[in-house]
């Protein structure tokens, strides 16, 4: 079953009607939108059912899962109540994994707060925390399950709180959605290099559009599903390497950023898009984000995460490639060998 999802710029108004039915009413915040964005719908919550969590991909893990399930089983709460998620990816993906396991399952509503969240990681439902094993590894959403939430509630008014590193990182989701599915949209914004100048509104519903049409079709990533992960093979084992690096840690959009050109420039070497094509994208996605400073050294330490990519079956590497740009190709099968060379072209760019 699809999500409702609401666009609207007066979240209290649009959220209002869907709390009447439930025994208790939670939203789950950290200390960012618990100060930028709560007091936008407050009243609508007793102070004693907000729960605060801190902010980061860091804190993403089955340590503050168990913080979380501990303050709502303080709060006794029963399998007729509602979690209202209010932030970003972080908070989204992991308030709804720990709503979608807490006695077994309470509804969840998605209200996303940052544009990577309101253009990706809010809708169909994919729900997780990140991983860290025996050998300080940590993989990117490693543990987790599949559960749409009761509704998403898109409201770009706040976008105002957040700066201009915060936008492009969410922009990075909006390229991977032209690349993969819609050419004429790719030439309409490779155009643009300021970034206000772009109707965040317009382009959230024309990303949702794309992943609501291709998660309905595949709920449980089973095929087609996965040609949203163009850039993220590469790009979640760069933001995995860097995570716990302090002075070099990427925003999630930064990383996936650095991964599509590798993953443009495979597509290439697989004879799927033209070298002019690749440069293109090359040349518009440094001019967004910059180049990512990977030292070659630390290619051996990255290419190992890409192992435990979640689309790799029976030992095969899987990837989905540009077959050509505005269309993907999600099974691709490459070695090791073609994951190192991509990231060594990166590297020496």
């Amino acid at each position: 079953m699809a999500s409702e999802i609401l666009f609207t710029t007066n979240t209290k108004q649009t959220l209002q009607p869907f709390l009447g039915k439930y025994s208790t009413v939670c939203v789950l915040v950290d200390e960012n939108t618990k100060k930028h964005c709560l007091p936008l719908i407050a009243d609508l919550f007793s102070t004693e059912h907000i729960i605060e969590i801190n902010s980061g991909e860091k804190e993403k893990t089955l340590e503050t899962c168990s913080a979380i399930w501990s303050q709502m089983t303080e709060l006794a709460l029963d399998r007729k109540a509602l979690l209202v998620n209010l932030g970003g990816g972080v908070i989204g993906d992991m308030g709804g994994f720990c709503a979608s396991t807490y006695k077994r399952g309470i509804d969840f509503i998605q209200i996303p707060t940052t544009l990577l969240s309101q253009v990706d990681a809010s809708v169909g439902g994919k729900l997780g925390i990140d991983f860290t094993d025996a050998h300080e590894n940590v993989f990117k959403n490693h543990i987790g399950v599949f559960n749409v939430p009761l509704a998403v509630i898109i409201d770009p008014t706040f976008l105002n709180t957040l700066d201009e590193k915060e936008l492009r990182s969410g922009y990075a989701e909006i390229i991977k959605h032209c690349l993969i599915a819609d050419k004429a949209k790719w030439n309409e914004i490779k155009t643009v290099t300021d970034l206000t100048q772009l109707d965040w509104m317009a382009l959230a519903k024309h990303s949702v559009a794309i992943k609501e049409k291709i998660t309905i079709e595949d709920p449980l990533e089973k095929g087609l599903r996965k040609i949203l992960n163009f850039g993220h093979t590469v790009g979640h084992a760069i933001e995995s390497h860097f995570l716990f690096i302090p002075h070099k840690r990427l925003l999630h959009g930064e990383a996936i950023a650095a991964g599509m050109i590798c993953e443009s420039w495979l597509s290439v070497q697989k004879g799927f898009i033209t070298e002019a094509e690749h440069k293109e994208i090359e040349n518009y996605i440094l001019s967004i984000y910059g180049h990512t400073h990977i030292l070659f050294t630390e290619i051996d330490l990255i290419v190992p995460l890409t192992l435990q990519d979640k689309k790799n079956e029976s030992g095969a590497i899987q990837f989905s490639l540009l077959e050509k740009v505005g269309t993907a190709n999600f099974n691709i099968s490459l070695t090791k060998e073609e994951i190192t060379a991509s990231l060594h072209y990166y590297a020496s760019l």
